[in-house]
């Protein structure tokens, strides 16, 4: 079944159609967790916020989450430090747990499987790494440890631990958050000016908008095309009696994420750049007939995220042309804990409240990385390919997925079914 668990077990209250002009302060263009935590405290703030969505809320990357809840975002806080400072690092961090103490906080009333749950960060190749990462944490006065016995039917080098993490089903939190949220379904934004919005439906006033469209699809400002790039990863959730006691991710990216819900384990791997060969659910499958040999498999879904050049998602104001607008992407697979992040920097921002953390996720930090280079690198290629299927968002060549049965661009990630329709953006339009 190629539907995730927490799609199968949640169906989420419809919302109707923009069906005349209206007016809002704040209009946030994106119905996943991202734009729904953003509305939900600009509306606490006191602020008139309206969400509109394409299709269906949380019918994109929310609902193929692994949802886990944490600030531990792989061996990433030596690398931070490294390109911007301890200092940076330890703030990283510090609003990261912010998250994580707020998503607890929320989920006090609303019945959501919210549990907590340690973290594990671990290598099969190279402790090292992994103990250089424990003492940078601990030099920074966190409370990480080093681990070498898990409950994994594996051996380690090591691994980063990082206690009182959490994880939850991300559909029945968002059913209690949207309850008081004016949201509308089915209205596509068309294009934008300083004073409205053009929707399929209507036009829609605003003083402020935030992009929450997980990639980005306005090209005219701020380079996201150069500064992302789209990685697609796949789960397979298997019935399974025991429960691990913790969540597990391999820093390396061909390695396999694991952790579990209810019954279920749930392995999240064989990532890739979206576009390119890969082995697909085959990869997990392989996986867990070794280690976990007879499990009955129960669901198999796949997720897309944005990549950032340096780690570090992009939270603030769109361009620096653009004092209306703002954005929240480059979430690096940590879309639950970066959601949160974004809501808490984003609608302090638009309330006219000094937030201290902002300055780390500016979408106008430096970007000479060499990931820029090899993002401009693929577009070039995909735009000289000669291929009959065009991308409809820039013009790359696409590529044809076998296990999914769908177009998808290697340039910005973008992916189309069998007859052309818009799966997952930066594409808006459909191809012929």
């Amino acid at each position: 079944m190629k539907k995730s668990v927490w799609a199968d077990t949640v169906k989420l209250e419809g919302f109707e159609s923009l069906s005349r002009d209206i007016k809002t302060d704040v209009l946030v263009i994106g119905g996943g967790i991202c734009g729904i935590l953003c509305a939900y405290y600009l509306t606490q703030n006191g602020a008139k916020c309206v969400i509109v969505e394409k299709n269906r809320i949380c019918s994109g990357i929310t609902e193929n989450t692994t949802a886990k809840i944490t600030s531990q975002h792989g061996i990433i806080y030596s690398k931070i430090s490294k390109e911007y400072g301890k200092e940076t690092a330890r703030m990283y961090l510090d609003i990261n747990q912010k998250a994580i103490a707020e998503f607890e906080k929320l989920t006090k009333t609303i019945d959501c499987d919210f549990e907590k749950k340690d973290a594990f960060t671990y290598s099969t190749t190279d402790r090292k790494k992994v103990e250089d990462e424990v003492n940078f944490l601990k030099s920074i006065g966190f409370d990480a440890s080093f681990e070498e016995n898990t409950e994994l039917p594996f051996d380690i080098k090591g691994a980063v631990k990082f206690k009182n993490q959490a994880q939850f089903h991300p559909l029945k939190f968002l059913s209690g958050i949207c309850e008081n949220l004016t949201i509308y379904e089915n209205t596509a934004v068309l294009s934008l000016t300083p004073e409205y919005v053009l929707t399929d439906k209507g036009e829609i006033f605003a003083k402020q908008i935030i992009v929450a469209t997980h990639f980005p699809f306005i090209n005219k400002h701020g380079s996201y095309f150069l500064k992302l790039y789209q990685d697609r990863s796949y789960v397979c959730a298997y019935e399974y009696e025991k429960e691990l006691q913790g969540m597990y991710v391999d820093e390396d990216k061909s390695g396999f994420s694991l952790r579990s819900y209810e019954n279920l384990l749930l392995i999240g791997g064989s990532g890739h750049r979206t576009g390119k060969e890969s082995l697909a659910w085959r990869g997990i499958r392989d996986f867990a007939d070794k280690y976990y040999h007879g499990l009955p498999l129960k669901y198999e879904w796949a997720a897309q995220d944005c990549m950032s050049l340096d780690s570090i998602p992009y939270i603030g104001q769109y361009s620096k042309s653009t004092p209306y607008l703002y954005v929240a992407t480059g979430f690096n697979k940590w879309g639950m804990s970066s959601s949160m992040v974004s809501a808490m920097i984003l609608s302090d921002i638009l309330s006219g409240r000094k937030n201290g953390y902002a300055h780390i996720f500016s979408p106008q930090r430096k970007i000479l990385h060499p990931q820029l280079f090899a993002n401009g690198i693929e577009a070039a290629i995909n735009l000289l390919t000669p291929t009959a299927k065009r991308c409809s968002h820039l013009g790359c060549s696409l590529k044809w997925n076998k296990f999914e049965h769908t177009w998808d661009c290697p340039c910005h990630g973008s992916r189309f079914d069998k007859d052309g329709n818009v799966i997952d953006n930066p594409a808006t339009k459909d191809i012929k």
